[in-house]
């Protein structure tokens, strides 16, 4: 699908977003490991959550889908079934990730695939730590997908961890937390950066003993510590909340407000956890017009809304911590600094490599093809600024990649085309319309790109 981006329209008005993507992938797996019935309420429906639905109802988890109210029939880890048939996992790595780590507490025999973009993507990370846990699983040839687990021994129960993890990673984490609910004791993780913690918070809402603490090391870096204690008897308390927007789809409304001249944007409900707000920081920096105004609690996350003006942006250099807390916000970024009147500059991100797409690459290529100049470095890039001069730019099979592009069109100096433009619909189903209501001129051939998105997510 193409779409055409025209610029020079003014964005204003006020949106409310979907449910958070990494809160709806939680919850609904976190509910079908409790006992008795829960209700989320803001669930998001598209094709980042469709993989984690399908696989749970094919190991026997009864849900029911009504607008964005997800009801969730929960029966414990003694409740998951064996598959009749591998679990597809779409383009979703957090959906495979987390269900390892739920599979492996279950006991249960999966076989774990996708597509073929996420069967290249790494899963040593997950797989060594399980194995050192006892858990039965192997990866295909290169530590990837599809993952293999086998059928724990009646009675028998995994081993608690006490792991450095080398890259500060929510999935990673999640995944073996998860396994941990299965071990026999605590379980330690200890990694490098402040990744996010909707699953600690959702944990510890259900009953479960976890923790977080920041230490300092022998040679004063700091450590972020997590360690989680395994019930004797596993009986989690159902969920009965409603999901604040995601900030990561907020993240391209906000650029699209701030580069974009006359335009005023408010976006209200918008989950303002801590280890998620790195972007806000980094545009501040810049010298965005933003606040956030009505701050709240969702569900046990904080919550706001955030208000933004056209400003004029100045480069900045980010790294360290900040990286891992807008990891997932890089490719908007990007096109924020293609507007700034500086240089910018990314360093320690090698992670950006291993997402939907190398996001190093496609970024710099992309803005490339609109007359930005970059560099590429193999932890990170940089983006000269200025402003893009309009062309034809491809999403690489990369949501995120596709939004930021449609974003960069929005005050070129000529129209900008984005082939593959579909994709948007795997984590923000309405992209399109809610730009085009806010004032913004965007015409789409070929396929639809409003819906609920393919069966087919990522996260």
């Amino acid at each position: 699908m193409r779409l055409t981006v025209v610029p020079g329209n003014p964005l204003k008005g006020t949106v409310e977003l979907p449910g958070d993507k990494s809160l709806s992938h939680r919850a609904v797996l976190f509910a079908a490991l409790a006992q008795g019935e829960s209700q989320i309420e803001n669930f998001l429906v598209s094709g980042v959550t469709r993989a984690m639905l399908e696989a749970l109802r094919a190991m026997g988890v009864a849900w029911e889908l009504d607008g964005s109210t997800l009801r969730v029939q929960g029966q414990g880890l003694a409740g998951l079934r064996p598959p009749a048939a591998p679990l597809n996992c779409g383009n979703s790595a957090t959906t495979l990730r987390l269900l390892a780590g739920a599979v492996a507490a279950a006991g249960i025999p999966v076989e774990l695939t996708g597509s073929e973009g996420l069967r290249r993507r790494p899963m040593g990370r997950i797989v060594e730590p399980l194995q050192r846990m006892g858990a039965p699983i192997r990866a295909a040839e290169g530590a990837t997908a599809p993952l293999i687990l086998a059928e724990r021994p009646a009675g028998a129960r995994l081993m608690p961890l006490d792991e450095d993890l080398p890259v500060a990673s929510a999935q990673v984490k999640s995944c073996l937390l998860l396994a941990a609910l299965a071990a026999r004791g605590e379980t330690v993780l200890r990694e490098p950066g402040p990744s996010r913690d909707h699953t600690e918070r959702m944990l510890a809402s259900m009953g479960v003993q976890v923790s977080r603490r920041v230490v300092e090391n022998m040679d004063g870096r700091l450590i972020y510590e997590t360690r989680l204690t395994a019930p004797e008897t596993l009986n989690l308390k159902p969920l009965r909340m409603r999901l604040p927007g995601d900030i990561s789809s907020a993240a391209f409304l906000i650029v699209a407000g701030l580069i974009t001249p006359g335009s005023e944007v408010r976006i209200c409900g918008v989950g303002l956890n801590p280890t998620r707000t790195g972007l806000l920081d980094a545009l501040l920096g810049m010298g965005a017009d933003l606040r956030v105004e009505n701050e709240r609690d969702e569900g046990g996350e904080p919550a706001g809304d955030v208000l933004v003006r056209a400003s004029r942006l100045r480069g900045t250099s980010i790294c360290g911590p900040l990286v891992v807390r807008m990891i997932d916000e890089f490719s908007v970024f990007g096109a924020a600094a293609a507007y700034a009147s500086s240089p910018s500059e990314v360093r320690e991100a090698e992670e950006l490599r291993y997402k939907e797409s190398d996001r190093i690459a496609t970024l710099c290529r992309e803005l490339g093809a609109l007359g930005i100049r970059t560099a590429e470095w193999p932890d990170g890039f940089k983006v000269w600024g200025g402003r893009p001069r309009g062309g034809v730019t491809q999403a690489h099979g990369d949501h995120r990649v596709a939004m930021a592009m449609t974003v960069a069109g929005l005050a070129s100096a000529e129209p900008v085309v984005v082939d593959g433009a579909e994709m948007m619909n795997e984590s923000f189903p309405g992209f399109v319309e809610i730009l085009r209501g806010l004032g913004a001129e965007l015409r789409a051939e070929g396929e639809a790109v409003s819906g609920v998105g393919s069966d087919e997510g990522e996260a």
